[in-house]
């Protein structure tokens, strides 16, 4: 499978994760993202038969399409990282909700725990052990019918984040089997189980921001409208 690369230098790559691919996964035999990444690398380079380096700065989920940058030396992984930590990346996503949010434009702040067994994280008390503050903005883009499509920007990055917070606010994402058709107490609910549930969750990392860690110029990456099914 050859990667589908947005941007490369000699100091990161800009590629999008296809749907069903995880980033990086444990599992023997299993393709990720990182695999495929690193065999371009590696096919790539002449006269460098070592393992190449490639560092992940941040990660979709496996059901999520979207764009994501990797670091191709220890610097350029500093600096990102940096960026991560301090709001200097713009992460920013498009999803096709199930009902309506409370209003066209807003934030959502709720303390997220996650259960590594069954691999889900759900709304928590703030003192809860392990609890982790999570926040987003999100700006209602349309509304169809049912659904509603908005853009949602990142402040935090939390395991399942954005489908965990929708899903509690009464609008799961479409497509979400994980969090979308069960334990959503809303008037919402009875809506989202008559709407067709599509193959492909409707949640996409659709535009990147952040500044080249060597050159210092502001980078910014989008997926084309071929890519959104909207």
């Amino acid at each position: 499978m050859k990667p589908d690369i947005l941007y490369e230098d000699n100091d990161l790559i800009v590629c999008i994760k296809p749907a069903g691919i995880p980033t990086q996964s444990s599992r023997i035999g299993t393709p990720d993202l990182v695999s495929i990444l690193k065999n371009h690398l590696h096919t790539s380079s002449v006269g460098k038969p070592r393992q190449p380096y490639l560092a992940v700065i941040h990660r979709l989920d496996q059901p999520v399409e979207g764009i994501l940058v990797f670091a191709k030396n220890q610097k350029a992984a500093a600096s990102l990282n940096r960026q991560l930590q301090s709001d200097g990346f713009g992460k920013h996503y498009l999803a096709w909700l199930c009902g309506s949010l409370p209003g066209d434009e807003g934030d959502l702040i709720d303390h997220l725990v996650k259960n590594g067994r069954s691999n889900t994280s759900t709304v928590c008390a703030k003192d809860t052990p392990g609890a982790k503050e999570a926040r987003l903005h999100y700006k209602v883009i349309c509304r169809r019918e049912e659904t509603s499509l908005a853009e949602i920007t990142l402040d935090t990055g939390r395991h399942h984040q954005i489908r965990v917070q929708m899903a509690h606010a009464g609008c799961p994402i479409l497509g979400d089997r994980k969090y979308g058709n069960s334990g959503i107490h809303s008037s919402s609910s009875s809506s989202a189980s008559s709407l067709p549930m599509p193959r492909q969750l409707q949640l996409f990392a659709w535009r990147l921001t952040f500044i080249h860690p060597t050159s210092g110029r502001k980078m910014e990456f989008k997926l084309s409208d071929e890519r959104l099914p909207f």
